[in-house]
């Protein structure tokens, strides 16, 4: 694995002015009216390159739009290679949190080689990504990797860094978007010393995929498909495609937030959904509570539940125990590790779903990691169950990631997002 400073391309400010006016989250968390609001906060928003509007040119537009802000220097090549320390300032849970990150361009590598997935992937978003990725060959939004640094060496190496001035500072507008009232501070490492030093350490340390495994998998076709394009074979190595730009954060930084993705379901039949109490009773005891219970933003379920159900009892919200008497591992895939088989997704998966429920196949599914948003569904009608999980710990995501397994899509969310526009990554 190798990490290396690249010269990234930024918004001129000069030009811009409220650079908090210019940036979105990550084109997978953007609703299409969220999508619309923000091509009105800002005719210069990267959501133009990151997330176009939807027609039969719309990858084209995407790059014509692109190349004309090059032109006209509303985008501009930073003049140096860089490491870009980034404090990612945030509201969670009621209290003010700081995620520190450094952005760094990563040789593509293929899974396995120091390089790490932890979840699976969906062709569709893929195509998405590959075709963005062909059109403007560049990349407008970071990956988020997890590495180990228990020494704190990256943070002793970066400790003059935040007392130079910072290349940006920003923060977007309240609003009732994702990205509402966040805050970003960005410096520029630039020292060669230090570039080679952070270079020397990262580059030794494996690193998990948190956020991005769909845009990771669309850099490898799309190098693919570049070096099969390429004559020169001396100039290939070095080549920008052969890079994906990641923000780096470390596993116990006091920032780093993962958040469950809670499970909405109907299409359960009326006969299955009265007699699933004592089908549920047979693996895990049952404990009701009221359904009130809990910050939406809180820590998770009450200690020593595995999940919650909202839906089974009018009013109640219904916390399962694991029954120390029965096994799940006769219900568990035989391929999977035991630390697969410890998440609670996986026990909600292939427990409840596939065996009390009789399959996923025949429900309709929706996902949410708004415990407000789950009780309001449940309760205006809309979904008949929510499933309700406990937040992921960092460290069981590398037990699983370590046993070269992956957990079903859509089982973590890391929270924030890092947004699309604070640096682009040009691929060419």
């Amino acid at each position: 694995m190798e990490a290396s400073p690249f010269r990234g391309i930024r918004y001129n400010e000069r030009v811009i002015g409220d650079l908090g006016q210019v940036i979105c989250p990550p084109y997978d968390v953007i609703s299409p009216e969220q999508q619309k609001l923000y091509y009105e906060r800002s005719d210069f928003n990267v959501i133009r390159l990151e997330f176009a509007e939807t027609s039969h040119d719309m990858y084209e537009k995407a790059s014509i739009t692109f190349q004309q802000w090059l032109k006209q220097e509303i985008l501009q090549h930073d003049s140096v290679s860089s490491f870009y320390l980034h404090d990612h300032l945030f509201e969670y849970s009621g209290k003010k949190m700081i995620r520190r990150g450094l952005m760094a361009c990563i040789r593509l590598e293929s899974w396995g080689r120091g390089i790490y997935p932890h979840e699976e992937t969906s062709s569709k978003a893929k195509s998405d990504r590959l075709q963005l990725m062909r059109a403007c060959r560049a990349s407008f939004s970071p990956l988020l990797s997890l590495y180990h640094d228990s020494e704190q060496e990256v943070a002793r190496i970066l400790s003059y860094a935040v007392r130079e001035r910072p290349l940006m500072s920003l923060r977007a507008q309240r609003s009732n978007l994702p990205d509402s009232g966040e805050g970003h501070i960005l410096w520029a490492v630039t020292d060669p010393e230090t570039k080679l030093q952070l270079s020397r350490f990262l580059s030794s340390q494996p690193l998990y995929i948190a956020d991005g495994h769909h845009r990771y998998e669309t850099a490898l076709t799309y190098q693919e498909e570049r070096t099969q394009c390429q004559s020169d074979d001396c100039k290939l190595a070095t080549e920008a495609f052969n890079y994906v730009m990641m923000e780096l954060v470390e596993f116990s930084d006091p920032g780093l937030v993962v958040l469950p993705l809670h499970r909405l379901a109907r299409g359960v039949a009326p006969s299955v959904l009265m007699g699933l109490a004592d089908q549920l009773n047979r693996f895990f005891v049952l404990e009701s509570i009221s359904s009130e219970v809990g910050d939406p933003g809180g820590p998770g379920l009450p200690s020593g539940s595995c999940l919650g159900i909202l839906g089974l009892q009018p009013g109640s919200l219904v916390m399962l125990k694991r029954r120390q008497d029965v096994s799940f591992e006769p219900m568990m895939p035989g391929n999977k590790s035991q630390a697969y088989r410890d998440f609670g997704v996986s026990i909600l998966n292939h427990v409840i779903l596939e065996n009390v429920l009789n399959g996923a196949e025949n429900l309709d599914l929706g996902y949410t990691v708004d415990l407000r948003e789950a009780h309001q569904q449940i309760k205006e009608g809309k979904y008949q169950l929510a499933f309700l999980l406990n937040p992921p710990q960092p460290e069981m995501i590398k037990a699983v990631a370590d046993a070269q397994d992956r957990m079903p899509r859509k089982s973590t969310y890391f929270y924030p997002k890092v947004p699309a526009g604070l640096i682009i990554n040009p691929l060419d």
